[in-house]
């Protein structure tokens, strides 16, 4: 064999090891997942959440923490109640923002299970919803009696039988004292909410209105839905188009732009409060008579089950919740503690708030329809 052909043959035989080897480096990627440092997580659960529930799931240290535990988690925003409307299939957690949706969303689940039982919903964080308002306008409403402010002028009470009572004569901003000059308040006195056919606050809402309007008791039946439904219609219609969820009216409010007066929930101005970001002339009006929002998680599969396990009992997670604005369930003073220097814009022990039981999910669904001109008016 001459020189060229054993040369040749060389390079045949090295072509096939370097080939074997390449070969063998592309099954090791694949067996080991690649990266090693992907971190711990070996389950990878997929959800569908609230959308004041997204910054959470997105944080970077709460990705790091849940792959300290074995978690990588995947979600999808929608309102509350539009999770219903959703197929399940493929999904190992639901996690509305209170307990009405989450009770619709179980019930549906078990009945597509069959005879397998699923596990119990966990509430690892509530929050308390407030009304979010630009200084001038808190200054306002509190001059005509609506509210009340602290010291600092960025916190106080919303008077709800003053606001409803004004919402029932369809009050104008142009009508209340100390409103001449204020050209960016005009036209009727309302306050912005989600979607009460769609999104957990904005049935909320409802359901605290409804309680004070019918002197302090919970709607049980369509008899009671229907004395407080009128109010509720001019609550609801007066402010058009609503949002599906309740992160994009508080980013309006936040750049500036819409109405003065938004829902929200408590967490989200905390969660502003926390990181550090500015918060202008925003002033936090806490209802007299509001609702604790329970983000309640339905697992729907093994691995949901222990995701909202950790959730609930972990430090760091709670601790990375509370670093979100929520407040863990069964311990108040992790929150207080947290947000003890912003005591100028947070009722940390929600002294003065009543809170109003919520109606079942039926009804609470019927009042959402009715105050939307779509329920039964019979």
């Amino acid at each position: 064999m001459g020189f060229r052909e054993h040369a040749a043959r060389v390079r045949r035989i090295l072509g096939i090891v370097l080939a074997v080897l390449l070969l063998g480096g592309v099954a090791a990627v694949l067996v080991t997942g690649g990266d090693k440092d992907t971190g711990t997580a070996t389950k990878t659960v997929r959800g569908v959440i609230g959308s004041e529930k997204a910054e959470f799931f997105a944080d970077p240290q709460v990705v790091k923490a849940l792959a300290a535990k074995g978690f990588t988690v995947g979600t999808e925003t929608s309102g509350s109640w539009d999770m219903e409307e959703r197929p399940l299939d493929g999904y190992d957690f639901v996690f509305p923002s209170s307990k009405g949706p989450a009770d619709e969303l179980r019930a549906k689940a078990q009945a597509a299970s069959k005879d397998r039982a699923l596990p119990a919903p966990l509430r690892p964080f509530y929050s308390p919803l407030v009304v979010v308002a630009h200084s001038a306008a808190a200054q306002i409403l509190a001059g005509n009696g609506l509210a009340t402010l602290g010291p600092r002028g960025t916190s106080g009470t919303l008077k709800m039988d003053a606001y409803l009572a004004a919402a029932r004569a369809d009050r104008t901003w142009q009508q209340l004292k100390g409103s001449a000059g204020h050209t960016e308040l005009s036209g009727t006195l309302f306050i912005t909410s989600t979607d009460p056919v769609a999104s957990s606050s904005g049935a909320l809402y409802l359901a605290a209105a409804s309680y004070v309007a019918d002197g302090g008791r919970v709607a049980g039946d369509k008899a009671a839905v229907t004395r407080t439904a009128p109010l509720l219609r001019k609550l609801v219609q007066v402010q058009g188009a609503q949002q599906s969820g309740s992160d994009a009216p508080f980013r309006d409010f936040v750049s500036g732009v819409g109405n003065p007066l938004v829902l929200v929930y408590e967490s989200q101005v905390a969660s502003q409060l926390l990181a550090g970001r500015p918060m202008g002339d925003l002033v936090v009006l806490y209802p007299d008579t509001t609702v604790n929002s329970d983000h309640t998680l339905v697992p729907l599969t093994e691995n949901g089950r222990a995701l909202g396990e950790l959730l609930s009992t972990d430090p760091e997670l709670r601790r990375l919740a509370v670093r979100h604005g929520f407040r863990p369930q069964g311990a108040a003073s992790e929150f207080t503690a947290a947000t003890d220097g912003h005591t100028a814009y947070l009722n940390q022990t929600l002294t003065g708030v009543r809170q109003a039981p919520v109606p079942t999910s039926k009804v609470l669904h019927e009042m959402a329809l009715r105050a939307r001109d779509q329920g039964d008016t019979a």
